[in-house]
Order: C-alpha cells, then structure tokens, then sequence
C-alpha cells in the first residue's frame, strides 16, 4: 500500500484558482489578503489534510522557531518542573521546545549539544551533567550568535545568560536553621564540588558554622556522585556508625534526605529528637515521608520561565550585547516541617 502523497500549497492553488503566492500569503495570515480569502484558503488546507513543511521553511530561514533543552535527567521533579516552566513561556512566545538529556554523562552532553546544533535550533536551555567540566562544546552555539542560557548547574568559567538561586545563601540558611534547633554536630550531603551549586551550598554550609563557632568535622562532610537514594543510606549507615555520630544531616537534595529518615528510624534512631535533617529542593515526595522534610525552596518553574524568557529576549534584540553576561538569581526559603523541628 503507498503512502498517500502530503498535500501542498500547488495542490490548493490548483483546487482554488489561485496563485501559490496568494495561497501562501494567505496561510501566513498576511495584510494584503482580505480576510474572506483567508478564511476559505484555511478551510480548504483543512479539508484537504495540508500540513506546513516547517522542515523546509527551517531550511530557507536558518530558523526552526524551536529552543533546545538538554537536562539531566527528566525524572528529578525539580527538572520536570524547570520543563514545565520553559515549555510555558516557550509556547507563549510562539516556539516549541526540544528536550534531550545527558543523564550526567559528559560524553551524552556533547552529543546531544551537536544534535541541537544540528537541528538549527533557535536556542539552548543548559543544565550541566554531573560529570562535565569541560564545556567547549557550547562554543559552536556561541559562534553562530545562538543564545545560550545555563540554568541552575551552571559553568563557573562561561560568560552567557545565567539563571540561579543563591545556593551559598540556601546552604547557610539550612544550616543555620539546624544550629537554631540546637544541632552541635551537623553532617553535609554534598554533590559534585564541580557543580557550582553543590560547592556553593558547602560554603554556605561551612560558613554557618563558622559563624556559630562550631567545629568544622571533614569526616561529617559526604561527597556523593549521583545525590541517589541508595548513596543516601550508605553515607547514613556510615554516619551513624561513628562514635560520635551527628545530630544534623543538611543535605543537597531531598532524595538523598529522605533516605537518611528512612534508614535512620530503621535503625531505631529519633527524628528530629536525635537526628535533624533538612533538604533541597521542596520535592513532593518532601511531604510524602514521616516525618515531613524540612528543605529548601527551589523555584524550579520560575527558573524555566525566565531562562526561556532570556532566549525570547535576545531572539527579538540580538543587537542587545549587555546582557550577554547577566546573571539573574531568584530567591529561596527555608520551609520547616517535622524532620527539623526541635523548637
């Protein structure tokens, strides 16, 4: 059986008595074609199952009306709601949304920013993997005046769009709401110090402590390669092991949070009593445990809608240079449930 042939603008012209280029004006909504003669080129592309080759029309313009996206891994409710965000102000502005992830492979990223660049995307979304240090492969969008937004896990040596939270700030308000609850010594879940977000809440980490005299303990300071839940319980397993274990675990997401709660009442240990521990990010699965998770807001939405909105911006004024280094930062909170709250 063949494949029924697409129907194109010749096929309307010649079904109308019009020329291509009235059929193709019309299509467009144009200025000088009435609105009677739009009407009834729409309805009869509809009738007969005509669909717009935007492949070509990429093809003539250099353009595809498209923002490529290349995430981590789009089952981390922070980064499907970081997706919701750019797809909405995206498809406000009039463009689709292309979506890869890296899965915190370097090698994965490189790939898949070549794809984007292949696909004559109008823009990219960057939320770096894990393991990327390296990231001269974004130099080919910059190149070809594609503008480029790194949000959230961004590069610490790569003069573009930014958007962030103030994670040196999150990191010295979690920890400093354990020391407020009466936490002498508190333990630190920490990412990838490649990761500027990760390094940053340490800081903050470190420097609250500072702050309140309290001594800071290398063997209480965990350094994690995936932030996955089973790392969360071998470095629980291994804190409450010690001969001084901590009474505070402030940790750089929620996953690896709810999993010292769990594998710490497994082994009979009180939360918040004997361990307070607080989170990353405000997942929803922050008020699913018992007790609830104490964490740090992450407007993960808002951040999509504003890197998104970066790329629409330049789209519109690429002449508009000053902005090529901006970062913006959006605030966070600290939300108090029952796993932190002594007081």
């Amino acid at each position: 059986m063949k494949d029924k042939k697409d129907v194109t603008i010749y096929d309307i012209a010649d079904k109308l008595k019009l020329s291509t280029s009235t059929i193709s004006r019309a299509l467009k909504d144009h200025h000088s074609i009435s609105e009677k003669t739009i009407k009834k080129v729409k309805k009869t592309a509809e009738e007969m199952g005509y669909r717009p080759n935007t492949l070509a029309a990429s093809l003539r313009s250099n353009k595809t009306k498209t923002i490529g996206v290349l995430i981590s891994r789009i089952n981390r409710p922070f980064i499907s709601s970081l997706i919701s965000g750019i797809e909405i102000a995206a498809q406000k502005g009039g463009y689709n949304v292309i979506i890869t992830q890296s899965h915190d492979s370097y090698q994965d990223e490189v790939n898949n920013a070549k794809t984007l660049y292949n696909s004559r995307v109008s823009g990219v979304i960057c939320s770096l993997a894990m393991e990327t240090i390296d990231t001269s492969h974004f130099q080919q969008f910059i190149d070809k005046n594609i503008p480029l937004v790194f949000v959230d896990r961004v590069p610490k040596d790569f003069d573009t769009y930014r958007v962030m939270i103030d994670n040196y700030s999150a990191g010295y308000k979690a920890t400093k709401h354990l020391i407020e609850q009466g936490c002498k010594r508190i333990a630190h879940f920490a990412g990838s110090q490649f990761r500027n977000i990760y390094s940053e809440r340490k800081r903050g980490y470190i420097d609250a402590l500072k702050h309140y005299n309290l001594p800071i303990d290398e063997n209480l300071i965990v350094y994690f390669t995936t932030m996955s839940f089973h790392e969360g319980e071998k470095a629980t397993n291994n804190l409450l092991d010690m001969q001084n274990p901590p009474d505070g675990i402030f940790s750089s997401n929620d996953t690896t949070a709810v999993s010292a709660i769990q594998y710490a009442k497994k082994r009979g240990v009180k939360i918040p009593q004997e361990l307070a521990v607080i989170g990353f990010n405000n997942d929803p699965i922050s008020q699913i445990i018992d007790p609830g998770l104490s964490t740090i807001t992450h407007p993960a939405v808002k951040m999509g809608q504003t890197a998104a909105e970066k790329i629409l911006s330049h789209l519109k004024d690429p002449s508009n240079k000053d902005e090529i280094t901006e970062i913006t930062f959006l605030n966070t909170e600290v939300l108090v449930r029952e796993s932190s709250k002594r007081i």
